[in-house]
């Protein structure tokens, strides 16, 4: 019979049950398969969320998936589309926010410029995988949507932290980095 100590140090991915039993534990993380180009729904219009959908289960799970999917693919930024969920909600890895403490979550995000500078940026896509381009846009945006409590979002974002809602929020309208790049190239991670 295999010890409990043993089952706990090398398979920590089970649960001891107190009637000798093991079972599976609830996995921790839930990651989802990106979504590649050419899927049609990367070029959808995703629709706007209702506000009681961000009381919902459904809700906490979709927001839960996008963050530890972004994680786990080490991506800035995520948008339900990307990971199958026509809805328009999208995630900045808290690295690149405003904050630094916690993860942006925007429902409905719709921005506006702030001012007329613009900048080109190299960029990817999680969606695009290997492929990276210059893309041009604007250094300073107004920002508003609701959080994922539902409570209003006003700010202004500047410099990678705009450009990041940017491409995010351009997920949400069908649109990606590679229709508006210039000077694409490939590069593989090693």
């Amino acid at each position: 019979m295999i010890s409990r100590e043993i089952l706990r140090r090398f398979w920590p991915k089970f649960k001891i049950c107190s009637r000798n039993g093991i079972r599976r534990q609830a996995p921790k993380y839930m990651v989802t398969q990106i979504v590649i180009d050419p899927n049609p729904i990367l070029r959808k219009i995703a629709p706007l969320a209702k506000p009681e959908f961000l009381a919902s289960p459904e809700f906490k799970k979709l927001t839960k998936n996008l963050i530890d999917t972004l994680y786990a693919s080490d991506g800035v930024g995520i948008a339900a589309p990307q990971i199958g969920e026509s809805i328009a909600v999208c995630v900045i890895n808290k690295r690149f926010s405003e904050n630094k403490k916690i993860d942006l979550v925007l429902v409905n995000p719709v921005w506006t410029k702030a001012t007329l500078a613009t900048a080109w940026g190299e960029e990817g896509c999680l969606s695009v995988p290997n492929l990276w381009g210059k893309v041009k846009r604007y250094k300073k945006i107004k920002v508003k949507a609701w959080n994922e409590n539902g409570q209003p979002l006003n700010f202004v974002a500047e410099d990678f932290f705009a450009r990041a809602i940017q491409h995010e929020a351009d997920h949400l309208r069908g649109v990606l980095f590679i229709d508006k790049a210039k000077d694409l190239y490939t590069f593989e991670k090693k």
